[in-house]
């Protein structure tokens, strides 16, 4: 598989974006949690170089300028079943809302999964795109965020419409 990487740089600082073969399979920040090793990232190449690559780069762009709410990007994860079963329900959390680790795992039948849940998104490796950061505490603060919780305050501020949208819960 032809595994590749670009840094991009944003509002959020350097980001490194992870394609492999026609898939964006991670989204990492500096010094973010569970970082891969530097050789699983594959070859550093231009953004502009590589249609995919800079695919992603202009719509995460798009997002961070809050022209986007959904990114259209072929993605691909290689999780355990527990985690591929998280990270889809993130995918499906709507722009603007959040959610409770212990609603995802109620979500997938079983309220004592919610330590199991958060470490599942906790190592979601393609942050941003999968919306890891629409994750919250039970009592509706910031909880732990790979790429640090500043960058999570910044992503859910930028998908604040208004305060009574920004309450809902998914």
């Amino acid at each position: 598989m032809n595994t590749r990487h670009a840094v991009v740089v944003t509002v959020l600082g350097e980001v490194t974006v992870v394609a492999s073969g026609d898939a964006i399979t991670g989204l990492y920040f500096p010094h973010h949690w569970y970082m891969p090793s530097e050789a699983s990232l594959g070859t550093r190449v231009a953004v502009a170089d590589d249609a995919l690559l800079d695919r992603a780069r202009a719509q995460l762009g798009e997002y961070l300028d809050g022209g986007r709410t959904v990114f259209d990007l072929p993605t691909a994860t290689d999780g355990d079943p527990l985690q591929e079963r998280v990270w889809a329900v993130l995918n499906e959390i709507p722009f603007g809302e959040t959610t409770t680790y212990g609603a995802i795992a109620e979500r997938l039948g079983n309220k004592a999964l919610a330590q199991s849940v958060g470490r599942a998104v906790g190592h979601n490796p393609i942050s941003v795109i999968v919306p890891c950061h629409r994750v919250v505490g039970s009592d509706g603060r910031l909880t732990g965020y790979a790429g640090g919780l500043k960058r999570k305050q910044t992503l859910l501020e930028l998908e604040e419409t208004d305060e009574e949208e920004s309450a809902r819960l998914f």
